[in-house]
């Protein structure tokens, strides 16, 4: 728990941080609700899925808790922690850039896994790196900002400025780049032997 609130407490901190630096704190409080929120909620259905056990372990495999047995799916975690406690550490900092980890990811749950994945897949905005989330919660801002104005029909504006054509093509061209790059490098993975043998976890036996 140490551990982990120390991975997090400098993301979070950012966000209050940017608050006082703008003369809004609302503004800060609303980010951090959000990225508290987003944190919440992929952490507890991982710990969840993790602690109820995996139903596709043989049937002599005992996941109920007991004085021997923390219960749960065991399968690649730490056993000193549980399942739960393994899942949180995992999966909480999964929302950061640090990919602190006491589990085997492989060895998770489809649900709990999802959970872990969840956090990359938003990209790391929950609370996210030192900086890097609070950038990336700024661009969802000013997406749901010009969202928001389109529906009303007025020009969109965030903390006082008005979000016009070329700051959009900024906020675009940093949503797509990244599922860019992830997809054309997912796909050379995929027609390259030693890429694919990593993805299927294959080990040879020559």
């Amino acid at each position: 728990m140490f551990d982990l609130l120390l991975v997090i407490v400098l993301p979070f901190a950012i966000a209050f941080m940017f608050g006082r630096l703008i003369g809004r704190r609302r503004q800060g409080h609303a980010l951090v609700a959000v990225m508290a929120l987003l944190f919440l909620a992929h952490t507890v259905v991982s710990m969840q899925a993790e602690a109820h056990g995996n139903a596709l372990l043989p049937a002599g495999v005992s996941q109920v808790a007991s004085a021997d047995n923390p219960g749960g799916n065991m399968e690649g975690k730490e056993l000193r922690f549980g399942a739960g406690g393994s899942a949180l550490m995992t999966v909480g900092t999964m929302g950061t850039t640090a990919g602190a980890t006491d589990s085997a990811l492989d060895s998770y749950t489809p649900v709990g896994g999802a959970g872990a994945f969840v956090g990359i897949l938003l990209g790391e905005v929950s609370p996210g790196g030192e900086g890097g989330g609070l950038c990336s919660m700024l661009v969802f801002a000013l997406l749901a900002v010009l969202v928001a104005g389109l529906m009303v029909g007025r020009t969109p504006e965030f903390l006082g400025k008005k979000i016009r054509g070329p700051q959009m093509m900024l906020v675009v061209t940093y949503v797509l780049t990244i599922p860019t790059v992830t997809l054309v490098l997912g796909s050379l993975s995929l027609v390259v032997s030693s890429g694919s043998k990593a993805i299927l976890n294959r080990v040879s036996t020559a």
